[in-house]
């Protein structure tokens, strides 16, 4: 376990907002976890990778991070595999582990920054797989009490980058193990963005049949991220700030007649329209207010050009829902945690 007062949180946060918390506590086991629960005063955070954060100010408070680790397969039937994950692996090595033993899933989600217990919070998802696909188990301890619970899939309420545990649970319990069920015969999924052009492009794949399988589609959407996806190490961000809304398909008809060329996709309850094609249309992809930009590749990310305080980011953030809803009356809304 380690333990610090009054400890930056620079290094905890890829948006680079330089904020303290009052107390860090690093756990390693769900015993450690349990032992500190007793001590713990004030407000709780849990964090992982901080890669979907952005600090307001200092957290007058204790933040705590797991460092439970561990990638095991529990159980294997005819089709499915389920494989146990601490929840403070690195989510991208657990999709590299997952894409080398050839089981399939999770390799749509290459490249997510974050760490396995936030992939079941978060519902993190991309190129037509969300974390929920893919989820069996939910271990979790509760915060007041020590007491551990295990959700199934259904109990954890997933929706589009929702769960109850950002809702109903929020700060209630902290995650220690996420069970997934991967395919031992991987179906692909390349039906999303340009990732079957992409495959197609590189000549790998024939039809639906994979010619290198899991790690071309993996390295297919790794070389796509890092085209458009600024590196937090080199300029600060989040990844996506904002959810691409779902909007009833009247509506959808009706913004398609003035942007014929509109990109969109069928979900269940609606149409799905990028968020950030309809930033790019407002003029904002590459523009910035102060300190805070608007990414010049992918309008979707707003990046820290240096130095940029957490109210210039929300100032940008706010104008740009501002300008689109003016436009196509749809309101867009944050992906990232404000805290």
């Amino acid at each position: 376990m380690k333990k610090y007062e009054n400890y930056s949180l620079l290094s905890h946060n890829t948006f680079g907002m330089d904020v303290k918390a009052k107390c860090y506590v690093e756990y390693d086991s769900e015993e450690e976890l349990r032992g500190l629960i007793p001590t713990l005063e004030g407000e709780v955070l849990h964090i992982g990778g901080g890669s979907n954060l952005l600090f307001k100010r200092d957290y007058e408070g204790t933040v705590l991070h797991s460092a439970i680790l561990g990638i095991e397969v529990v159980d294997e039937i005819v089709e499915d595999v389920l494989v146990r994950v601490g929840a403070g692996e690195v989510w991208d090595d657990f999709v590299a582990w997952a894409v080398e033993q050839g089981y399939g899933g999770v390799e749509n989600l290459s490249l997510i920054p974050g760490e396995v217990g936030a992939s079941a919070v978060q519902n993190i998802g991309a190129y037509g797989v969300e974390a929920k696909d893919v989820i069996a188990l939910v271990e979790a301890i509760e915060l007041s009490n020590g007491q551990k619970r295990v959700f199934g899939t259904e109990e954890c309420g997933y929706a589009y980058r929702q769960s109850i545990f950002k809702r109903n649970l929020k700060g209630k319990y902290a995650i220690t193990y996420v069970t997934y069920r991967l395919q031992k015969h991987p179906q692909l999924k390349l039906e999303y963005g340009n990732l079957r052009a992409v495959l197609d492009a590189d000549s790998l794949l024939v039809g639906d049949s994979p010619v290198y399988g899991l790690n071309a589609v993996r390295q297919a959407i790794i070389d796509i991220r890092n085209a458009k996806l600024p590196d937090p190490k080199m300029l600060g961000n989040a990844g996506s700030f904002f959810m691409n809304p779902v909007v009833s398909r009247e509506k959808f008809l009706a913004i398609q007649k003035d942007y014929p060329q509109m990109p969109f996709y069928e979900v269940e309850n609606g149409v799905k329209i990028p968020a950030g094609w309809m930033i790019d249309q407002c003029g904002w992809k590459g523009k910035a207010l102060g300190r805070a930009a608007v990414h010049e590749k992918q309008a979707l990310v707003l990046v820290n050009l240096g130095g940029a305080t957490s109210d210039e980011i929300i100032t940008l953030c706010n104008t740009v829902c501002k300008d689109v809803k003016e436009r196509f009356d749809i309101d867009i809304h944050p992906e990232v945690n404000f805290i």
